[in-house]
């Protein structure tokens, strides 16, 4: 139930590949995900009808986070109890990585970038390992793969909560042998009331890895330091700063592209030069080049060969780059938490530096389109030169006291010398930003459309027009 979703249609074709018979119901049935289900021979019905599900009479009903009380297949399997169902973490649990030697990527930001990493040094390592990568890689053939049976499995550690009847969080099912905590902070306000309340499920988790195991943290993020060691399992400390016992060094960032010194526990060296942008990528790398090596030695990780690192080409909508001509280069970039926006601006920075950098954000997810982050978004998009405001996603779900105040936020930004508009509509927006990139031609221009939805579909319209 909810098979469209991405996690959710990516469970549903390694299942298939299993030898399972898998089918499912939605609304909203579009591609990309469409044309994976089809393309796997997977049944999709549209909408949800329980006179179709007793006919159906599956062994197992899997039921996606985002199906709720009040679902007409809900309610009918809750008073009849005909069939078993679980949630899709737990099925995934099951049936794909209680047998696997588990690779699980968390944190706040990057765990698409860092899990792709992941699959990809370790499939260049010849571990033929398997994968679920929430987004779409751009250097493997998908975002799902099983892989050797009992070999390695790179997946990404949401902490997000399972399902309506499981509200934990979805990583706490995941069985991770070597555990990635790449950063932490407060999102998902849907759910959690607050930091400590994400820092205790966390807790949770690394309760889960064995002694044989490893948690690889970030050293520079204080929230995560604070719960690091543990005396059950190996614990590595990953970072810029001289503490860390795997250390990012000499991070230079060009037009060209970035490079870096990743320095081993135990005093190995390994440069690394690469295409993709800013320094939360390159610890990124860091993270996915330690926990791919662990995997594939953990007594001597510093052995995995990292030259395939130089033609990772990185992940759709992750500063992927959609338009690139002479004065003018457009950006599309997944961000929608301040941290993510902030550190995006300050590497286009170091790579377009005589550019007029443009910014454009939707707040889209639950947390974005309250006021919660007023400042913090504010703070973070000073870092462009222009600023276009998306008008907030369903704003009619939010007090007007507890939404995100666009109009404040580009009177503040105006302040600080920087130009801002906030648009009341897609149109509007499309109409400014077109006639600004169209018109101001002295200086060259990047913009970047920061968006974790479809940006009102505007974005094609766009790129058509300049």
């Amino acid at each position: 139930m909810g098979i469209c979703g991405t996690a959710m249609g990516n469970v549903a074709v390694l299942m298939k590949r299993q030898g399972h018979d898998v089918s499912g119901s939605d609304t909203g049935i579009y591609p990309p995900m469409s044309d994976l289900l089809a393309g796997a021979e997977i049944d999709v019905m549209e909408g949800f009808d329980p006179q179709r599900l007793e006919e159906l009479a599956p062994d197992t009903v899997v039921i996606g986070n985002a199906m709720s009380r009040g679902n007409p297949e809900v309610e009918w399997l809750l008073e009849t109890r005909k069939f078993p169902f679980v949630s899709l973490p737990e099925l995934v649990s099951r049936e794909i990585l209680s047998a696997r030697r588990n690779i699980v990527i968390s944190g706040t930001h990057g765990k698409t970038t860092t899990t792709s990493l992941a699959a990809y040094l370790l499939e260049k390592n010849a571990a033929r390992p398997g994968w679920m990568i929430g987004g779409v890689p751009r250097d493997l053939p998908s975002g799902c793969e099983l892989g050797e049976a009992g070999g390695p499995f790179a997946i990404e550690g949401d902490e997000y909560d399972s399902a309506f009847f499981d509200k934990r969080s979805k990583f706490i099912h995941y069985q991770p042998r070597v555990l990635v905590m790449n950063n932490l902070e407060f999102d998902h306000g849907d759910i959690f009331r607050d930091l400590e309340d994400i820092v205790r499920s966390f807790r949770h988790l690394t309760r889960l890895v064995p002694q044989g195991g490893a948690i690889l943290y970030n050293a520079d993020e204080p929230t995560l330091s604070s719960l690091m060691p543990v005396p059950w399992t190996r614990c590595i400390s990953v970072g810029v700063g001289e503490n860390a016992d795997c250390r990012i060094a000499d991070f230079e960032e060009s037009p060209e592209g970035s490079r870096f010194t990743l320095c081993w526990p135990g005093g190995a060296r390994t440069e690394i030069a690469w295409s993709l942008p800013g320094l939360f990528n390159a610890r990124n790398a860091a993270m996915a080049a330690v926990s791919a090596g662990l995997i594939l030695d953990p007594l001597k990780p510093e052995s995995i060969d990292l030259s395939a690192l130089k033609d990772f080409q990185g992940v759709k909508r992750r500063q992927e780059v959609r338009l690139d001509r002479p004065g003018l280069t457009v950006l599309e970039d997944f961000g929608h938490h301040p941290t993510a926006i902030a550190q995006t601006l300050v590497s286009l920075r170091a790579r377009y530096p005589e550019w007029r950098l443009t910014a454009c954000f939707e707040p889209r997810s639950n947390t974005a389109c309250t006021s919660r982050f007023q400042q913090a978004f504010t703070d973070a998009l000073a870092g462009a030169d222009e600023v276009f405001l998306a008008p907030v996603h369903r704003a009619d779900r939010y007090a007007e006291e507890d939404r995100l105040d666009t109009v404040r936020m580009a009177r503040a930004l105006a302040t600080g010398g920087i130009a801002a508009h906030a648009c009341d509509s897609f149109d509007a927006l499309l109409d400014s930003l077109t006639a600004a990139t169209v018109n101001e031609t002295a200086q060259p221009r990047c913009v970047v459309i920061f968006s974790n939805g479809a940006f009102g579909g505007k974005l094609p319209l766009y790129l058509a027009q300049v």
